[in-house]
C-alpha cells in the first residue's frame, strides 16, 4: 500500500526558500543545489527541487494567474510562538498573507508567503 513520503516544492530562488523554511525550523542541510531535501519529525520528508530541476524530466511550468493551490501549515508551540514567528519571518524580509489573529477556530492563525508566493500558516490551540 503507498504512503505519504514527502512533499516538494519548486523553487524559483532556491537559497531564498532554503532560507525561508530554516526560519521554520525545517533542517534543511547548508548546502544543496538543484535538490534538496530534510527529514521531518514523523518522517516525511520535504524537498525542494530548482525550476530548471523539475523542468529537466518534465514539462513544468510554473502557475499562473492567483492563489496557489498548496499551502504548508507549521505548528508552533503556542500563540506568542505564532506571533514572534510571523515577526521573525517579516524581519527576515519576507512577506505576510495574514496578520496573527485569534480565529473562530480556537487557534492563533497567521499566514506568511515563501520567496515563490505559497501559502504557509502558523498557528497554536489558543488554549
Amino acid at each position: 500500500m503507498p504512503r505519504l513520503d514527502a512533499i516538494g516544492l519548486v523553487a524559483a530562488d532556491l537559497a531564498a526558500t532554503l532560507r525561508f523554511y530554516r526560519l521554520l525550523g525545517v533542517p534543511f542541510p547548508e548546502e544543496g543545489e538543484g535538490h534538496v531535501e530534510a527529514q521531518l519529525d514523523g518522517g516525511l520528508r520535504l524537498m525542494v527541487d530548482t525550476e530548471a530541476v523539475v523542468q529537466s524530466f518534465s514539462d513544468w511550468t510554473p502557475p499562473a494567474g492567483g492563489t496557489p493551490r498548496t499551502a504548508l501549515a507549521f505548528l508552533c508551540d503556542d500563540p506568542a510562538d505564532v506571533d514572534a514567528t510571523h515577526a521573525a519571518v517579516l524581519d527576515a524580509g519576507f512577506a505576510s498573507h495574514v496578520a496573527p489573529f485569534d480565529a473562530p477556530w480556537g487557534q492563533r492563525y497567521a499566514t506568511v508567503l515563501d520567496p515563490d508566493g505559497n501559502h504557509v500558516d502558523l498557528f497554536a490551540p489558543l488554549t
